[in-house]
């Protein structure tokens, strides 16, 4: 078939993510995504070093226990938007542009419905979320005031998250890098500020560093909203578009039947992560701050693997629309080449700079740094195999397989890491919690090759093209307008 670009209604294209060498059009892609991820994460880390000189190692420890919770809660916005991106993706690459935004308009009245509703029981069950995570009593206080004023920038954070899914299903990833620098040097100026107190700004302690993400977050959400207007983008909602926002009944039922299995995939991992925290906690503070400083290093180590996932989903999504499944293989080789190369790398530089980092969080003179140190020696190659993981479910969840990932997740995360904990640590000690990491990304990596191998999810991943689904539409008595790909 003849390959165009996306045609848009707008004067603005999405790009155009099916055609041109893989590799290049992969790096292309990924890198404004992985910028993203740097700066998000590099806001948490800067953010960080504050709470923890500013205010105290007892503080540091309750961002930590706040921010698993908070990583849980965007577990679920996670899978709504990744099942909106990649059926965005799949309506770019079929040059269905209207179709793209009526998915784009459900998911993003969906997400602000839902994110009211987190906030708001966030708030309520704040205390009861920190008992469960056996919050150390010297730092209970501050996570709790600090989670309560996190979850009211909540309705802003879950819908800035899916205006960059939906952005980039429709092939454009320099939109959301450009409001989330805004967003990050905000957080960052305003932070200490807010610490502290400067001028006729008070000193709010933890309280003042979780205000400063809130102000941030909103200001960019409202720019990049303004932004998406003034230039005219694919997804914008005009005129009688704007009643997509009311989700579509066909629409919403694709997004939560894929997107609650994606969801549930971060949940399982979240759901991991806050059970590793509740065992570090009960280790001692000592060594839940050496795990909070090296969580915030193990965050740079998954950016990669996150934004060449990202990258592989949205340009699979987009084969798959345009008929082109036989690119699907070659994307997927590029992307874990991709990873381990740019995972391998960056984990040689942070195992070797790993104290000049760690001291920033705790510092120099900290007993907490060569427990750290000695984490970071343990298991933070983990994050290699498991981002080839990464890229290979990216490829399978663009056709639409939720399940198989779910279940290997699930198996790897729990019987597997828990079963080396509890077989390991009465003989090797608190080392059995390091050393799982590298065991369970293993295990994950076999898994997922031995998933995406298996010839028959390709199936899942055929489109329904416009006649066709005309047909279907009318055979089950439905608006042609709302028929869904064939999963």
């Amino acid at each position: 078939m003849t390959e165009q670009p996306a045609p848009a209604a707008s004067g603005r294209p999405g790009r155009d993510l099916t055609s041109g060498p893989i590799m290049q059009t992969l790096l292309v892609f990924a890198l404004p995504t992985l910028a993203s991820n740097v700066l998000q994460s590099l806001n948490g880390s800067v953010n960080s070093v504050w709470v923890g000189r500013l205010i105290g190692e007892a503080a540091l420890a309750a961002t930590a226990n706040a921010n698993i919770i908070m990583f849980l809660v965007f577990a679920a916005v996670f899978g709504f938007g990744m099942a909106a991106t990649i059926k965005v993706g799949q309506a770019f690459g079929a040059r269905e542009i209207d179709a793209a935004r009526r998915t784009f308009g459900t998911a993003v009245g969906f997400c602000v419905g839902l994110a009211i509703i987190v906030a708001v029981a966030g708030w309520i069950g704040a205390p009861a979320l920190l008992d469960i995570l056996s919050t150390p009593g010297d730092s209970r206080g501050l996570a709790l005031t600090y989670l309560r004023v996190i979850f009211l920038a909540m309705p802003a954070s879950m819908l800035a998250v899916m205006l960059s899914m939906g952005l980039r299903g429709s092939g454009d990833a320099n939109t959301p890098l450009k409001f989330m620098a805004l967003t990050v040097v905000l957080d960052v100026v305003l932070n200490p500020l807010l610490i502290r107190g400067a001028g006729p700004l008070p000193a709010l302690g933890i309280a003042g560093s979780a205000l400063s993400t809130a102000i941030a977050t909103y200001v960019g959400l409202i720019a990049n909203i303004a932004f998406i207007y003034w230039r005219d983008l694919p997804l914008r909602l005009r005129g009688a578009e704007l009643g997509y926002l009311v989700p579509d009944r066909a629409e919403l039922k694709y997004i939560l039947g894929k997107g609650l299995p994606m969801g549930a995939q971060m949940l399982i991992i979240s759901g991991a992560g806050i059970v590793m925290v509740g065992i570090v906690n009960r280790e001692g503070l000592l060594t839940a701050a050496a795990y909070s400083a090296t969580l915030q290093l193990w965050t740079y180590l998954q950016m990669p693997a996150m934004a060449i996932g990202a990258a592989v989903s949205a340009m699979a999504a987009q084969s798959i629309g345009a008929g082109l499944p036989e690119r699907l293989d070659r994307i997927t080789r590029s992307g874990v080449i991709a990873n381990v190369a740019m995972t391998g790398v960056l984990t040689a530089i942070l195992l070797i700079f790993d104290r000049a980092v760690l001291v920033l969080f705790l510092g120099p003179d900290s007993p907490a740094v060569p427990l750290a140190r000695h984490i970071q020696f343990l298991a933070s190659w983990s994050f290699i195999p498991f981002g080839a993981t990464i890229v290979l479910f990216g490829t399978m969840r663009a056709g639409g397989v939720v399940y198989a990932p779910l279940i290997i997740l699930a198996i790897a995360m729990y019987p597997v890491r828990l079963g080396v904990i509890a077989l390991a640590m009465p003989h090797i000690g608190a080392d059995a919690i390091w050393l799982s990491f590298p065991v369970g990304s293993l295990v994950t990596t076999a898994l997922a090759y031995y998933a995406y191998r298996r010839p028959g999810w390709r199936k899942a991943g055929r489109i329904v093209g416009p006649l066709e689904a005309a047909e279907e539409c009318q055979a089950s008595g439905e608006a042609a307008g709302r028929m869904q790909p064939a999963l």
